[in-house]
């Protein structure tokens, strides 16, 4: 098993072609494919200054404290906020290789851990790389979210502010007292849930592990089957979230679809690596092309291989001092 850090390419910007022309024709086509675009592809944003509107509404006044007195290395970082170190292991060997990066990472405070959405905007279809939103919170440590812009249900609390109540599904919440636990979003509100101190959730799933195993059956799962969705089953890239004890997380991203450097995991396999780690509780986001670790202004995975960000909607960060 080598746990040896693996070689992180520079941050790369996406850049946005909007193919005026060929996006016109389609939508004169009308039907499904006009459907089709507006949900899946063209913009809404329904909150355009996200941080002007957690300062109005967030109990911390939307503030992010950063640290002067840091210690950064290439797999580290310490100061009085958090503590993180990086590494990557590779498994395997030829076509059944597999490689993650792990950040084991102890928070001074939950509220530490805060959530961007790209552009400081939310909405559906809006995107950016897991770098570039990273960098435009000045975020020492990033990984990408669940991607809520994909789908119009779930609760989304960011930053102990409400975005959406619409539950669905098994989310994640972030406590402030610095637990976290995978609840039954239906079974709730998200007002409710900010009252008893949530700080912040994702829904995506399935829940991994729970009280230190990984749950049966969860390569059958299915968690979202509308258009457009890929299926997370079989071997794929992964991104996912353990807890350890209080205050003390685990985020795990596998590579995958890449022969020879990383074939991908499936639910079971990822749930493995989390009860490996020390986890007694795991829960799996966004995955596939947008699996993405940031730290230090680069790229600590290489996402399908090829060192290239697919964009997202959100990530988890943790701002701090960058060399």
């Amino acid at each position: 098993m080598d746990t040896t850090p693996h070689p992180r390419t520079a941050p790369r910007r996406r850049r946005r072609i909007l193919l005026a022309s060929g996006l016109a024709l389609l939508l004169a086509i009308g039907g499904g494919t006009a459907w089709a675009l507006d949900r899946f592809v063209i913009e809404h944003v329904s909150i355009s200054d996200v941080s002007a509107y957690e300062a109005e509404n967030s109990s911390t006044g939307g503030a992010v404290s950063t640290t002067t007195d840091a210690t950064v290395t290439d797999t580290g970082y310490d100061s009085a906020e958090a503590d993180i170190s990086i590494s990557t292991v590779t498994t395997g060997s030829g076509d059944d290789t597999v490689t993650y990066s792990v950040a084991d990472v102890t928070l001074s405070d939950a509220t530490v851990l805060r959530s961007a959405f790209a552009g400081d905007a939310y909405g559906t279809n809006i995107t950016e790389t897991t770098s570039a939103i990273a960098d435009a919170n000045d975020a020492i440590f990033a990984i990408n979210g669940d991607y809520y812009g994909f789908r119009d249900t779930g609760i989304v609390i960011r930053n102990g502010v409400v975005y959406r109540d619409e539950g669905a599904r098994d989310g994640l919440a972030f406590y402030t007292d610095g637990h976290v636990e995978v609840y039954d979003e239906t079974a709730t509100t998200a007002e409710a849930l900010v009252a008893d101190g949530v700080w912040n959730t994702l829904s995506f799933g399935p829940a991994l592990v729970e009280r230190g195993a990984a749950v049966d059956g969860i390569d059958e799962v299915e968690v979202d089957t509308n258009f457009g969705n890929h299926s997370i089953q079989g071997e794929q890239p992964r991104t996912a979230i353990g807890v350890i004890d209080d205050n003390h997380l685990v985020f795990v991203v596998v590579d995958g679809r890449s022969p020879g450097y990383s074939r991908g995991v499936t639910m079971t396999e990822l749930a493995d690596i989390m009860v490996s780690l020390g986890a007694e509780t795991a829960y799996n986001i966004d995955g596939g092309g947008s699996s993405t670790m940031v730290f230090d202004g680069s790229l600590v995975n290489d996402p399908l291989g090829a060192g290239e960000e697919r964009g997202t909607s959100d990530i988890l960060y943790i701002a701090g001092s960058t060399q």
